[in-house]
């Protein structure tokens, strides 16, 4: 998947992943994509929660060995 921005939340923890993709979408324009790197499993339901919860939206997961990718589309403010 194509992104825009890109986080690097490699051994993080909950809920810093959350934390640092809330601060780095706020620096993003409305219709660009977040590609979130995390190791935390916890990010899998983590990140669409919080997409629920801020109406952001949710595009997706890729895994590769233990390296996680989050997609998530800025789509307001």
């Amino acid at each position: 998947m194509k992104a825009n921005v890109f986080l690097d939340c490699f051994g993080l923890l909950c809920p810093m992943p959350v934390i640092k993709a809330s601060q780095k979408i706020k620096e993003m324009k409305v219709g660009e994509v977040l590609e979130i790197i995390a190791t935390d499993e916890g990010i899998r339901e983590d990140i669409p929660a919080w997409c629920r919860q801020t109406g952001q939206e949710f595009l997706g997961v890729e895994e590769d060995d233990e390296v996680i990718r989050v997609y998530v589309k800025k789509v307001r403010e």
